[in-house]
């Protein structure tokens, strides 16, 4: 049996945050969700009343001798606009901000050292708002979420490129991370 790590990230609307990680070597799966909050077992319609003080977030499970975590960190920087810390793009709220949930000691230490170096190539004039939090229980979202990316394309398409997040990447990141 093999030794995998799980992986949590909030980066705004989840449907965004599973194409960028899915389908590489060495993630097994990731999964869309509900994290950080009070409420047992939130829907998604209590999670966007911004009542359950849950994050959108994705939880990646990988086998860290093929894509280590610091991959993850790196993937995850280039998927988000770190430096609004009251959502993401035209997604706002709480439930849309940005996180890094770390589940034991090495991975709040590696990301914390990315999100300052990060900070330090002066990439963004602003400061660098995402949080980084200790992992909390991860509720899956509904199973029309997950993988929306395949199962609704021309929307999930228009969603990333009508959202703003396709142009802040490219102008930002460039091509690099485009599948």
């Amino acid at each position: 049996m093999q030794n995998y790590e799980v992986a949590t990230f909030a980066g705004g609307c989840f449907w965004c945050m599973v194409k960028p990680f899915d389908e590489q070597p060495g993630i097994i799966k990731v999964e869309s969700g509900y994290t950080g909050g009070h409420t047992e077992n939130p829907t998604y319609k209590e999670v966007c009343s911004e009542t359950t003080g849950h994050y959108e977030a994705v939880q990646i499970t990988f086998d860290a001798t093929i894509y280590p975590y610091e991959k993850l960190l790196q993937v995850y920087w280039q998927q988000i606009d770190p430096t609004d810390a009251f959502g993401q793009f035209y997604d706002r709220g709480q439930s849309y901000q940005t996180a890094i949930f770390y589940h034991n000691e090495e991975q709040k230490q590696l990301a914390e050292k990315s999100k300052q170096e990060l900070t330090e190539s002066k990439r963004f004039a602003k400061i660098i708002a995402t949080k980084i939090l200790p992992a909390k229980t991860f509720y899956l979202a509904e199973e029309y979420h997950q993988d929306y990316y395949k199962k609704n394309p021309l929307h999930y398409n228009s969603y990333h490129v009508g959202s703003g997040r396709a142009n802040f990447i490219k102008t930002n990141w460039g091509d690099t991370n485009e599948k």
